[in-house]
């Protein structure tokens, strides 16, 4: 298996944890990654404040140089907000040919042009469906036995293209918890919104939804997720929801990557675990005795 690599600008700032454990995750898993060259910024969720048109034509422009590179393989995105971006463009490319046209007019001021050929993938679609459960249980060395796991998808790898899981019900991540030996904590909240960037411009809105689904993982070890603004606002925000429940909501929260590598038995450093804000390796158990 071999894919284009997307990172986006989380995983090379806030996020580097994910992008380093995405990556040995995926080397362990035999999965090759090719890194698009010189990609951009894919307007996150500032560029539709300005432009319409802007904020296609930056994912556009990342399409296009990953095409250049190889048409005959899909995009692989770890982060949930790009996927989103890239996915929105890759649909309209394909459903739209007056606003393609428009796109490639803005795209030709760099030699680019975007055919539309490729497919935009979420991380967690390429672990379900490509990789596998199977393929990662065969592989397990240090299973988790023991700790029960919530995983949490957010909204935006779900939402309003719901590929490879149901949108209000999701269950994709469960057998990858389990085949890495860990129990599903059952819960409700996987795909409730954690406030996204209401956590900086609407503060109470933002930590009421942190606080209501960690209160839900009560009972939980851990929670885990695969989105970056999701990932901060549950581990970064934990003492104000708790302050504002007026209760201990304190639990680790890993990517999915991190958790599946523990049980490959890849080690805490090259899993990045060390740059989690909450990460608190006692709860963890025997999990994350370094290799």
């Amino acid at each position: 298996m071999k894919y284009h690599y997307y990172p986006g600008c989380s995983l090379e700032g806030t996020a580097r944890e994910y992008d380093q454990s995405t990556r040995a995750l995926l080397a362990a898993l035999d999965v090759q990654l090719a890194d698009i060259e010189d990609w951009t910024c894919c307007g996150a969720s500032a560029a539709e404040a300005i432009s319409g048109l802007l904020a296609l034509a930056l994912p556009a422009h990342n399409l296009a140089l990953a095409e250049r590179q190889s048409d005959s393989m899909d995009v692989l995105v770890p982060c949930s907000a790009c996927y989103l971006n890239l996915k929105t463009v890759a649909e309209k490319m394909r459903s739209d040919a007056p606003l393609a046209a428009r796109i490639n007019a803005v795209l030709g001021a760099e030699q680019l042009h975007l055919k539309g050929r490729l497919r935009v993938r979420h991380l967690l679609d390429v672990l379900a469906t490509d990789v596998g459960s199977a393929a990662i249980c065969a592989r397990v060395v240090r299973p988790l036995t023991g700790l029960r796991i919530a995983p949490y998808y957010g909204c935006q790898c779900l939402r309003p293209y719901a590929d490879f899981d149901d949108p209000e019900m999701p269950t994709s991540m469960e057998p990858l918890i389990r085949a890495a030996g860990a129990e599903v904590f059952p819960w409700k909240m996987g795909g409730r919104c954690c406030g996204a960037s209401h956590m900086s411009t609407q503060r109470e809105v933002g930590t009421a939804l942190v606080a209501g689904i960690l209160e839900a993982a009560h009972g939980a070890d851990a929670v885990v997720t695969v989105c970056p603004m999701c990932q901060m606002n549950l581990d970064a925000f934990q003492g104000p929801a708790g302050r504002a429940a007026g209760k201990d909501l304190h639990i680790n929260v890993l990517y999915l990557p991190q958790l599946i590598g523990l049980a490959l038995g890849l080690d805490t450093p090259s899993l990045g675990l060390q740059m989690n804000l909450s990460f608190d390796a006692a709860l963890m158990g025997s999990a994350t005795v370094a290799a």
